[in-house]
């Protein structure tokens, strides 16, 4: 005699299954984080002026070089548990400013330099312990470099009416980054992660417009005060939301 079984899964149960499926773990499928950062960004070998060292930050002064706070912007896509790429800005809202620079025409002026990075970055996740992870990577892109002079009013120079121009004059450098970066990850929540990050920059900056031989020098002789081979160092604190694909 033969016996036959039949096994039938109860629409309760098939329900649960398929709703399992749907809910692994962001870190187990592909996803996107969105991540916002706030930190500090210092140049050792290169103040805003011989007279102004150490620039300014929530922390106090920073080194010998200038010093700033730096915000940024990331997005990441991360197509498993150990790779991300994606792309990135750095823009420093609140540049270092010395009223006292002087200047090459002999005027009294004042000076202030910010910093805005655009490129794209990679990370390896190397480490990952429960809801910690700890990843290096590298970061490459576009950098422009501004300094603001402003000629400050005096006996030489009497107050400009708004309507007959403006006294600030700003110079840009355009050049390209190149750095290593390393940070850790905290997932608080499933979609919400904290972490910290460290990078290390180097700058290459010309010494002329690109494509030029003009200089990139103001009309009362102030340059650029950031050219050739220049290191960087960032520190930053970052909140990210993961966003499933």
């Amino acid at each position: 005699m033969l016996v036959g079984f039949v096994c039938v899964a109860l629409p309760g149960e098939a329900a649960r299954a398929d709703e399992n499926s749907q809910h692994v773990a962001l870190l187990d499928r592909a996803h996107t984080v969105a991540e916002l950062e706030a930190g500090i960004i210092a140049l050792p070998s290169a103040p805003i002026s011989p007279a102004n060292r150490g620039g300014a930050t929530p922390l106090g002064t920073v080194g010998s070089g200038d010093a700033t706070l730096q915000t940024g912007v990331h997005v990441l896509y991360r197509p498993n548990r150990e790779w991300a790429i994606g792309a990135g800005a750095m823009f420093s809202p609140f540049p270092t400013t010395d009223p006292n620079y002087g200047g090459a025409s002999g005027l009294s002026r004042t000076h202030s330099r910010s910093y805005l990075f655009l490129g794209g970055e990679a990370r390896y996740y190397a480490f990952r312990w429960h809801w910690l992870e700890g990843w290096i990577g590298m970061a490459v892109g576009g950098l422009i470099i501004a300094d603001r002079f402003t000629t400050n009013p005096g006996p030489a120079v009497p107050a400009v009416p708004p309507l007959l121009g403006t006294t600030t004059v700003t110079v840009g450098t355009e050049g390209f980054s190149a750095g290593i970066q390393a940070g850790a990850d905290y997932s608080i929540s499933e979609q919400l992660v904290l972490g910290v990050a460290l990078r290390a920059d180097r700058w290459l900056l010309p010494t002329q417009k690109p494509f030029s031989q003009e200089s990139s020098c103001d009309a009362l002789g102030d340059c650029p005060t950031l050219t050739g081979s220049v290191a960087a160092f960032e520190f930053g604190l970052t909140l990210g939301y993961k966003i499933p694909l």
